[in-house]
Formats: C-alpha cells, structure tokens, sequence
C-alpha cells in the first residue's frame, strides 16, 4: 500500500496545547520528519489549525494568505497586558447596562478596512527578538498599526459582561487587539476569554480530526484524513502542463516557461498566482506580473514540487 508523505491536515486544536504540540504529535504518529502550520493558535485558543507535512511545508504562505474565521468572546471591565485571559490585570471598571443595540453600533464601525496595533505579547519580531519575549523582560515594545480588513463582524449573544463576536478577518488580524479596542470604544475595556478558528479560506474545522486523538488514532486513520498537494489550493487557477516541461520546471530551467507563457491569454494583462499540474501533480506555483505582454518576465517561480 501506498502512503502519502506529501500534504495537509486538518486539525482542531484543543485549549491548553500549543500548535507545536499539535506539530509534534502528528510527527511521531505519522514518523515524518518535516512537518510544521499554517497560521499559530495561542494556548488558550481552540479550532483550526492546519497541519503542513513533508512538501505541504511549502504551501504555507498560500494558505496563511486566505481569510479567516472565527467565534471570539470578549470581557468587557477588565484589561490584561496581553489583551486576554491569560495575562495579568491591568485595570477594572463597572460594566454599566449596555443595550444589544448600542453594542451593535459599536461594532459596525470596525468593519472594513481598519488599523490596529498587534499585542505587545506577540511573536512578531522587533531588534531581533520576539515582541513578547522583550515584553517578558520588562522592555519598552513599541508596534506600528497595520492595515487589516474585517470583512464581517455580528454579534452572536451579548451576556453582560461578556459579548460574543463572529469574525472574519484578513491574515495578519489580531482578535485580541480587536477585542480590546472593542472594549474601549465601549467605554469599560475589556479583555479576551475565548477564540475558536473556525475556518481559513476553504478549510473549515468541521472537516477537521480532533488533536486529542492524534497519537490514538491508527496511522491509517490519519492517513485518510490527509489532503494531497494536487487538492490544496483549489482557489489558484491552474495549467495542465506536458511531462517534458514538467521535468525542465523540476531542474529549475526558466526556458520552459517560454511554453507555458504561450498558454496564457496574451490579450489580457495576467497576473495573480498560477498553478502547474501535470498528470495530477502539483509541479508549481507561479506568480504572473502584470504590465508585460511581451512574455519576458511575466512568469516568477515562486515553489517548485518533486
């Protein structure tokens, strides 16, 4: 029998584990060495997270790439210096009695294109380090806003003090950061008690193998769950490509893409992300630029697969 050693795997991750918890577990169940994720879910968070093995690793900024969803609560009156339940508190005010509506309003005006500051507590990288870790070392973080899109945002139940969100959001969108600066606008802070990531672009967690029975499951079982390269990224258009241009792609001779430029419509300005399959493979991924209808330089390689 014929296993596979190239792919995706949906997990959903339970609270309390780290997504290298995950990461290690379906290593040593699977006994495959290159294994790694697509987008880090905190301790405290639960849902989705997608697990990349052996080729799968280089499919990560394409997928990281895809909006994503989410079930967030927010607590209002209290603030931590991490922007959820598992920092330390920073301040407390009374919860007055809110409306649903007042509320509502509230939220609409973080949809759209917003800035936001990402926690301090983050792995994003600042002098080298991660954030969180100068954070730790009682060293002044300084983080610049970034543009993100909130692209829904509904009030699933409102439980004062808690306020439950559904969200969906850009890559690189902090729910923390949202969930505090909700709570300002509000006028009481407030922190976050809960995550779930229930979706990322066409991913959803209701596909997904609880990471509980990672390691009691039969290798098999998580064989079957495993989604191959070919079946990924549906959402890039794809060009079917000859086994002799296939094999030139493979060696890494940027002649052969003068083939696949002619496939191209050169009435239109292509760009955006292109896949190469041939015989139900996945040979590549492209990038094609826009600007250039001359076919030089129109196509980048962006990742090759054997």
């Amino acid at each position: 029998m014929t296993y596979q050693t190239d792919g995706i795997l949906l997990i959903d991750k339970d609270e309390g584990e780290t997504s290298y918890d995950v990461v290690r577990k379906v290593k040593s169940a699977l006994d495959i060495k290159k294994v790694g994720h697509a987008g880090t879910l905190d301790p405290f968070a639960t849902g989705l997270l997608i697990i990349l093995i052996g080729q799968g690793t280089k499919l990560s900024s394409f997928i990281m790439s895809n909006k994503k969803s989410y079930v967030a609560t927010l607590r209002l009156g209290t603030e931590t210096d991490t922007l959820d339940r598992t920092g330390k508190v920073i301040k407390t005010s009374t919860v007055p009695e809110l409306s649903k509506e007042y509320i509502r309003e509230k939220v609409c005006a973080f949809q759209g294109e917003i800035e936001q500051t990402p926690p301090v507590y983050s792995a994003i990288k600042l002098k080298g380090a991660r954030a969180y870790k100068l954070a730790r070392r009682g060293e002044e973080v300084f983080l610049e806003k970034r543009r993100v899109l909130i692209s829904a945002l509904d009030i699933v139940s409102v439980s004062l003090p808690d306020v439950c969100l559904e969200v969906e959001c850009s890559s690189g969108t902090y729910i923390r950061s949202l969930a505090a600066d909700l709570g300002v606008s509000l006028g009481t802070g407030g922190h976050l008690v809960s995550l779930r990531r229930t979706a990322c672009g066409p991913f959803s967690v209701d596909k997904a193998q609880r990471s509980r029975d990672v390691g009691r499951q039969s290798f098999e079982t998580l064989q079957e769950g495993m989604i191959p390269l070919i079946s990924v990224l549906t959402w890039i258009p794809q060009i079917e490509i000859s086994r002799p241009i296939a094999k030139a792609i493979r060696l890494g001779k940027r002649s052969a893409l003068s083939e696949i430029v002619r496939d191209l419509n050169q009435d239109c300005e292509t760009s955006g992300l292109i896949k190469l399959i041939c015989s139900g493979e996945l040979v590549a991924v492209l990038k094609a630029n826009t600007g250039r209808r001359d076919g030089h330089g129109r196509l980048e390689i962006l990742r090759v697969f054997s």
